[in-house]
């Protein structure tokens, strides 16, 4: 069994009109939830074995705050360009690209990908999953190469503007 978690970034700033996307931080907002949500994390006992970061700014600082809360060293937070805007498919390629070694992997990335991922992976009908929002869920495989579509069974939807109920 595997356990499976997609974190959106943290809300972002627009305020650098000059940046590329890529390079866009987090605005105050997301400077404040991305602690909340790690905390969140820890409150569930959350400790991912592999941390995959989309490679742009507001994910990897995402990805930075919540490992430094839950003790994940920041060190092994593995970067990935596919995850960057990535489609469902790109997305389950990381995925399945997984070592098995691990049972458990923290994605951190961007929508619509991430929605439109969780939505199929589970069979749910989250209409957006917001910024700092985190879908978690089990998968009954062995293999993260034997992750398909559809397989997902939800364990919790977390946003900040949700109210926390400690497990």
């Amino acid at each position: 069994m595997k356990t499976f978690y997609l974190v959106r970034h943290a809300k972002s700033s627009w305020d650098f009109p000059e940046l590329n996307d890529i390079d866009r931080p987090l605005r105050k907002r997301g400077i404040k939830n991305a602690p909340e949500m790690g905390e969140r994390l820890a409150a569930r006992n959350i400790h991912p074995e592999v941390m995959v970061s989309s490679p742009a700014v507001r994910a990897l600082e995402t990805a930075k705050v919540i490992a430094k809360i839950i003790g994940y060293p920041e060190k092994n937070i593995i970067v990935d360009t596919k995850v960057y805007h990535g489609n469902v498919q790109e997305l389950l390629d990381v995925v399945q690209s997984t070592g098995n070694q691990y049972d458990s992997l923290m994605l951190f990335g961007h929508n619509p990908g991430f929605t439109a991922f969780a939505n199929l992976l589970a069979n749910e009908q989250i209409d957006n999953i917001p910024t700092c929002g985190i879908f978690a869920c089990k998968l009954p495989v062995e293999l993260w190469s034997d992750v398909a579509l559809g397989m997902g069974n939800t364990l919790f939807f977390d946003y900040p503007k949700k109210p926390f109920q400690r497990p």
